[in-house]
């Protein structure tokens, strides 16, 4: 795919950031159905091409966001080696130079979420509470909400399941499935359909 393609997925004027990044490296890029496990991901192909997957529906800051993520696994590893940790110092030094580099793409209220994030990167976008709260935004338009955001006692549905929430752990959410009366640990930022007002 073209980064001529790619405009439809992405905020308007990145395309000189990713020709900048793309330089000399031929890389493959696949865009997905939804996969509820990642958002994107970067491998090296034997032939020494490099192959990044992202998801369909992110919505295009996201879909930058991760988007430049993958593309600091591939330029972490073209200028430290393939030794280097993933996720390790190398990579967050070059995606943290790439997201201050590119901060002008995202919207005003995004870019200190961003520049604070880039301080030190992490390795899954659910581990940035903010970052999630500010892309999940958009779900409560369809009854989604954030489990954090719930009271004791209100009803939830969750992967097709009915839950009430009993009560706040430490940094979770004591939740009953009332289908199989089983107890169920949830996290804060787990996106549900609130059942009652």
């Amino acid at each position: 795919m073209s980064i001529e393609t790619l405009k439809k997925y992405l905020p308007e004027n990145t395309l000189p950031f990713l020709k900048n990044w793309f330089g000399p490296y031929f890389i493959h890029i696949k865009i997905t159905r939804e996969r509820n496990s990642k958002l994107g991901d970067y491998r090296k192909l034997r032939d020494n091409s490099h192959e990044i997957t992202i998801n369909s529906t992110l919505e295009p800051q996201l879909f930058f966001f991760v988007l430049t993520h993958e593309l600091a696994h591939m330029l972490s590893f073209e200028k430290f080696g393939h030794r280097i940790a993933p996720h390790g110092s190398e990579w967050k030094q070059t995606f943290r130079n790439m997201l201050v580099e590119s901060i002008s793409i995202y919207h005003q209220d995004l870019q200190k979420i961003i520049l604070e994030f880039a301080k030190s990167p992490k390795a899954n976008f659910m581990a940035s509470p903010d970052l999630v709260r500010y892309f999940r935004l958009k779900d409560n338009a369809g009854g989604h909400v954030f489990v954090e955001e719930l009271e004791p006692h209100n009803e939830f549905i969750y992967n097709k399941q009915r839950y009430i929430l009993i009560e706040k752990l430490k940094k979770n959410y004591l939740c009953r499935n009332l289908d199989n009366g089983k107890t169920y640990s949830f996290r804060g930022l787990a996106s549900v359909q609130k059942l009652n007002p």
